[in-house]
């Protein structure tokens, strides 16, 4: 008791030190001369949760979890020429584990796969110190390359990302400023004025249960990803081919995006994965979005996805989730609205339902501004579907906890 009262005390201080900072809508730091510059900036969070989980022991070994966490990120930006350029973004976390794991027996406290080298772990794993983004980019007319830590981002489609190989975010997250980044080196080539290709290389690493992220610092060849991506713009609508290797299973697909009628939004994605590992059969994963925006700002996104690597029948879900996790069966379709109550205000609802088990998800998400540099953030998801009994899983999200968290969040 005592130790958790001490969790408690150590993030309620840093959310007090948060609130009670002095803002500033500039950069702290700010500096240029010539082509040489240097920008510091910061965000510091802090956040409380509450879970309540189904009544299965079998998946669960906690039936309420709360507790508060904090975090800070510092991000630099700095630029030597005309050409090169410096990013770096340094988190410090503080999330105690049992909100880590949310009373679940399945998960692993794993962060995205990368070296552990730039990662430090304290007070038995539930604080974190970590290096989040840090890459050298150089920049021309024509060739723009990145190498190091960076984030990688090939999602079209906004829910169901199935292009997004790397780090990608769940459909029901809302707050997704800084997607995590990966150990990767890429390359994006201007053809021509519609047309670009993009060749990305992204290390793999061999899982550590020990380590302070839960993957080691030796690359793992096997687990090593490269792609290509080709695209060009074609009337209103880009269009991209891609290929290539993820994690040794070869993947061919493509994306496009644009606008018909200058008012319907559209949106998708997709490809099919071809495994390397005999006795897995080709898989085809794609995504189909529809939005639109009203000048009231109500807007609204409809998208439908096929995920190929489901299960067909609620009975083979377990072995889904021992060797793919992510969504377990084969078609989903998401409701997303947002609204700008006043221009402090807005409000966004996601609504995720699973076709084959008819199970859903709803989620909803208030932002309300407090100045130009803090804000306050409630959120909520309430899942709907059969519990699961014993070792059965009899419905997705039946498996997932109702939740209520707010975040106040302080840019400075």
């Amino acid at each position: 008791m005592k130790f958790k009262l001490k969790q408690l005390l150590k993030a309620v201080s840093v959310v007090i030190v948060l609130v009670a900072l002095p803002q500033s809508a500039m950069a702290f730091l700010s500096w240029q001369e010539d082509d040489n510059s240097l920008e510091a900036r910061g965000l510091l969070r802090g956040s409380g949760l509450a879970l309540k989980n189904p009544d299965n022991q079998v998946y669960y070994n906690r039936r309420s979890v709360s507790g508060l966490a904090a975090s800070g990120r510092l991000m630099v930006d700095a630029g030597f020429s005309k050409h090169i350029s410096f990013e770096m973004h340094a988190v410090q976390n503080y999330i105690p584990l049992s909100l880590q794991h949310g009373g679940s027996n399945l998960a692993l406290l794993q962060g995205v796969e990368r070296s552990d080298l730039l990662d430090w772990s304290f007070d038995s794993r539930a604080a974190h110190l970590l290096v989040d983004r840090l890459n050298l980019q150089y920049a021309s007319n024509r060739v723009n390359i990145k190498a190091g830590r960076q984030p990688v981002n090939l999602a079209t489609t906004f829910y169901f990302t199935p292009n997004d190989f790397f780090a990608p975010f769940a459909a029901q997250t809302f707050f997704r400023s800084y997607k995590p980044g990966v150990d990767a080196l890429r390359a994006d080539v201007q053809l021509s004025e519609l047309s670009q290709l993009s060749l990305i290389s992204v290390l793999g690493y061999r899982l550590d249960s020990g380590g302070d992220n839960g993957w080691s610092n030796r690359v793992d060849a096997a687990r090593n990803s490269y792609l290509a991506r080709i695209s060009s713009l074609f009337g209103d609508f880009e269009l991209a081919l891609l290929a290539g290797s993820v994690k040794k299973d070869r993947v061919v697909g493509g994306d496009l995006q644009g606008e018909l009628f200058e008012w319907l939004g559209v949106r998708a994605e997709g490809h099919v994965n071809f495994p390397d590992q005999a006795g897995f059969k080709r898989r085809v994963e794609f995504a189909l979005g529809l939005e639109h925006r009203w000048e009231n700002t109500l807007s609204l996104r409809a998208e439908q996805f096929y995920h190929g690597g489901g299960a067909s029948s609620s009975a083979t879900y377990a072995a889904v989730l021992a060797t793919q996790g992510g969504y377990l069966a084969r078609n989903y379709s998401a409701l997303g609205a947002g609204y700008e109550f006043t221009p402090l205000l807005s409000g966004d609802l996601t609504l995720i339902y699973n076709w084959m088990d008819h199970s859903g998800l709803a989620a909803v998400y208030l932002l309300y501004s407090l100045s130009d540099e803090s804000e306050l953030a409630f959120s909520g998801a309430v899942a709907r579907g059969a519990r699961p009994a014993g070792v059965r899983i009899n419905s997705e999200f039946g498996l997932y906890p109702n939740s209520v968290s707010a975040e106040i969040r302080s840019y400075f």
